[in-house]
């Protein structure tokens, strides 16, 4: 038997979802103007009056896991429009060229590691890859920034790197402003690069680089849907327990074929993924023992080897 909701719970949601700062039923995703908003271009305007900061703040009040029933409902309805949008967004490209980075968010923009995924990005980018992240800061926004600057000099990308050295990490207070000047420094429009960011980590600002943003209030949707539509492969980014378990998660959906195929994993970083946190001696372990299948797995240094692993499937698949 259906139960239909008494007249005054329908009243009581139909005022809240008057009351909540965020659209209940997105019909697109989002970009760095709509997140943003002026401070796009007016470095004066503080962060805090930005669409994106009044959402999060609204966030924490209502609880990072609500129990107001009608706040998990404007949540849900909320992910569901931003699903919708992003399957509508994707269906533009050819799966195969979809290629997501992970990495951690702490990964300075100082650091020579975040050179190479920028180099690495704005590569495949200008061979027509679809770069994909979590959105935000540190290995995720060098993402970002390679695809922002595809198409650009060496010179050029140097320069921009440079500018943004000046706030090494998203916890300094003019992070996110050095972005906006790089974008206004460097404007394109050519080329697309697509971040998953989530309210859960608000405190992590979302990279502007990103052309379009899918933000989700829950966070494991977000999770697996960028491991689920690179078809293209992954690369693996020194990171910390977010990246470890991205690894996994991938590993999983390879073994099991759960979408038809198994994508490339590339490990980024001998010393890390070797020795430091040795992920990649233990797959292949495990590998041998018949314990994973049909995991296909690189591990180099060099961002231009990477490139050449993710051309050799694609070429495969093809």
């Amino acid at each position: 038997m259906i139960s239909i909701p008494r007249f005054d719970v329908l009243a009581k949601m139909a005022k809240h979802l008057k009351e909540v700062p965020y659209n209940v039923t997105p019909q697109r995703l989002y970009t760095a103007s709509s997140l943003y908003e002026r401070i796009v271009n007016d470095d004066s305007v503080p962060l805090a009056d930005c669409y994106d900061q009044r959402v999060y703040q609204y966030y924490l009040s209502m609880g990072k896991h609500a129990t107001d029933e009608k706040e998990m409902l404007s949540r849900s309805l909320h992910d569901y429009g931003i699903g919708k949008s992003l399957d509508k967004y994707l269906a533009q490209y050819d799966r195969l060229k979809v290629v997501g980075v992970m990495g951690g968010h702490g990964m300075l923009r100082t650091d020579a590691t975040y050179r190479e995924i920028v180099l690495l990005s704005k590569d495949l980018t200008e061979r027509h890859s679809l770069m994909v992240t979590g959105g935000g800061p540190g290995a995720m926004e060098a993402t970002h920034l390679g695809a922002w600057m595809a198409g650009r000099t060496q010179e050029e990308v140097d320069e921009a790197i440079e500018m943004l050295t000046t706030a090494p990490s998203f916890k300094d207070e003019n992070w996110l402003r050095t972005a906006f000047q790089v974008m206004r420094r460097f404007p394109q429009q050519e080329f697309r690069s697509l971040g998953l960011p989530t309210w859960l980590y608000g405190h992590e600002p979302s990279t502007p680089f990103a052309t379009d943003i899918a933000k989700y209030f829950d966070n494991s949707i977000r999770e697996d849907s960028i491991l689920t539509i690179a078809f293209g492969g992954i690369i693996f980014t020194p990171g910390s327990a977010g990246t470890m378990q991205e690894v996994f998660q991938e590993a999983v959906q390879n073994h099991y074929l759960s979408y038809g195929l198994s994508s490339p994993m590339i490990f980024l970083g001998r010393q890390f993924w070797d020795e430091e946190i040795p992920v990649y001696p233990f797959l292949e372990n495990l590998i041998e023992k018949g314990r994973y299948k049909n995991l296909d797995l690189a591990l180099t240094d060099t961002w231009q080897d990477a490139v050449q692993e993710l051309l050799r499937f694609r070429n495969f698949a093809d």
